[in-house]
């Protein structure tokens, strides 16, 4: 607050200094003693008077506004100052003034004109590797695919646990890792001004997993004073900017737990590109809720715990500029050669946060065409999201891959009847196939299926109660569709002649798998979607089967005889 308020009284001197003429424009005819006293006491008071309106403007900008409080931020307010002292000034005076305006006028114009001439270094600053397709998705994980609708509609029905409900509401939701496993986390906030004048702390946050719909959310107390919903000094963005008023920041606080439950409110910090425009994320600012206490972190040096470090705000604009600047500002504006724009389907911020199988963050972003009516994929993007170092990948170029919106449409038309639609679609590369996993929810935001398609052939789609379901379902239908399951195209056919063992039948959504093994130890496993005779199998039955060698504990059937039945 001390630094706010030297700053004010400085710049407001300075600004009645520029405004008030030491020689006036226009002199009366008076006595050379009179006129002298006259505009000596004069000046005096405008000095005064000037100084201290314009300090309380200043000074209340600033708070409300939370702006930074470098020199550059005043820019509009230098025009407008030397402005008004070039007209009141006279003599000598006013060609002082003058040129100071010309002078600031030159530097608003360089501010404004910024992001005409940048768009080169923005792409620079976040110019992206480049690779072909991720790695495969390991079946035997669980991908992070509760949809935040579903996590958020659950939080709200369990609100009843917080203590004082009446004082509160739920706020943002975000994903991360907690002591190793992936949850959504939702602090709660004050509902308004009297409700915070009343409370003056809330009392804790919400948490449900990430992965299992069923999980149920869970209450977890923890005070906290500095907080988004809070006012004055206590709200959080406000209290980071008085520790650090000259930081640049990009994107809301965002909550982070460590692995022992102690919540922390995290913010993004950067640099300008040029002047005042553009952004490339330097570190984190992080803030103790409880005790106000603010560290600062470059993105090397953060603390293992936070997985967010990089704002999905500061992602979706490198993004941007990725996109739009391969070929500066002009071609992004006319022409537009090879601009990619990002999709908007994503959870935060247009991007949806991901885990890789090491427990990893990633912001995942697809690219499309800027040419209206075409819904086929550019290319996809993962934003590190402790460094904010991002690859590219371009996919299988000898094939168009659908993008996000396309996998959306395709979701609605299925369900048009129980008016059921998709929510934060992620590509995953599924037994080496592109393929889009999608969640979809009823018109009540509730959780009804897991979708999956292919994003390179979009008559291959399946849908289940679980991501694991509907990834069983999904290898049989590629296997329907002769696409290959193991991650690559070595996958070789082969033929047995078996006896079944032991039998195990599962319903998955419309089909059965079926899965057996056989007198050699193998096990094999069959969808009736694939072989609908397949359900009649019994242990005792001699099979001829055609299977695929994948390496896999399951060997997926392609073909089979029951010869027993013949």
């Amino acid at each position: 607050m001390i630094n706010l308020l030297i700053f004010s009284i400085i710049t407001g001197v300075v600004f009645s200094l520029l405004i008030v003429p030491f020689i006036p424009g226009r002199q009366t005819k008076r006595s050379a003693d009179e006129a002298k006293a006259s505009v000596s006491f004069n000046r005096g008071a405008a000095i005064a008077a000037i100084a201290i309106v314009a300090a309380i403007l200043v000074f209340g900008f600033y708070y409300l506004t939370n702006m930074d409080r470098n020199w550059t931020s005043l820019w509009s307010a230098l025009l407008i100052v030397t402005f008004l002292g070039a007209l009141s000034a006279g003599g000598k005076d006013r060609q002082v003034k003058i040129v100071l305006f010309l002078g600031a006028l030159v530097f608003g114009v360089y501010i404004l004109s910024a992001p005409l001439f940048n768009a080169d270094k923005k792409y620079k600053a976040v110019e992206m590797e480049q690779q072909v397709e991720i790695q495969a998705f390991d079946e035997t994980k669980t991908p992070a695919s509760v949809p935040p609708k579903f996590a958020r509609n659950k939080m709200k029905k369990a609100f009843g646990q917080v203590p004082n409900t009446s004082y509160y509401e739920l706020g943002s939701l975000q994903i991360q890792k907690v002591d190793g496993k992936f949850v959504y986390i939702a602090p709660v906030e004050f509902s308004g001004f009297f409700k915070w004048l009343n409370a003056d702390t809330t009392p804790g946050y919400f948490t449900m997993s990430a992965t299992d719909s069923a999980d149920n959310p869970k209450f977890i107390k923890a005070e906290m004073s500095y907080t988004p919903s809070s006012f004055f000094h206590k709200q959080v963005e406000r209290h980071i900017r008085m520790k650090m008023p000259n930081l640049i920041f990009y994107g809301e606080a965002q909550l982070e737990i460590d692995d022992d439950g102690k919540p922390y409110y995290i913010r993004s910090f950067g640099e300008f590109i040029t002047a005042r425009n553009g952004f490339d994320v330097k570190g984190i600012v992080t803030v103790d809720p409880a005790s106000g206490d603010v560290k600062k972190y470059a993105l090397k040096d953060i603390p293992e715990f936070i997985d967010g470090a990089v704002s999905p705000e500061a992602v979706s604009l490198q993004n941007s500029y990725f996109g739009n600047y391969i070929h500066g500002f002009w071609n992004s504006i006319v022409g537009k050669k090879d601009v990619k724009l990002p999709s908007d389907e994503g959870t935060e911020a247009n991007v949806s946060p991901i885990f890789d199988e090491n427990g990893h963050m990633f912001y995942f972003t697809d690219f499309t065409s800027p040419k209206e009516g075409v819904d086929s994929m550019l290319g996809y993007a993962l934003t590190d999201g402790k460094t904010g170092k991002a690859t590219y990948y371009t996919g299988n170029l000898e094939e168009s891959y659908m993008d996000s919106q396309g996998t959306l449409q395709i979701i609605e038309k299925k369900f048009i009847e129980k008016k059921w639609t998709g929510e934060m679609p992620v590509l995953y590369n599924f037994y080496g196939e592109a393929s889009w996993l999608t969640p979809v929810l009823d018109s009540n935001g509730f959780l009804q299926n897991y979708f999956i398609v292919s994003a390179a052939n979009p008559e291959i789609s399946v849908y289940g109660n679980s991501p694991n379901e509907a990834l069983k379902l999904y290898k049989t239908a590629l296997q329907r569709g002769s696409s290959s399951v193991d991650g690559s195209s070595g996958a070789e056919e082969a033929k047995a002649a078996v006896t079944v063992i032991r039998v195990f039948k599962e319903r998955v959504g419309d089909f059965t798998l079926i899965s057996f093994l056989a007198d050699d130890g193998r096990n094999f496993i069959v969808s009736s979607e694939t072989v609908p005779l397949a359900i009649y199998i019994q242990e005792g039955d001699k099979l001829a089967v055609t299977y695929l060698e994948t390496g896999e504990l399951f060997l997926p059937v392609k073909e089979l005889t029951n010869v027993s039945m013949e």
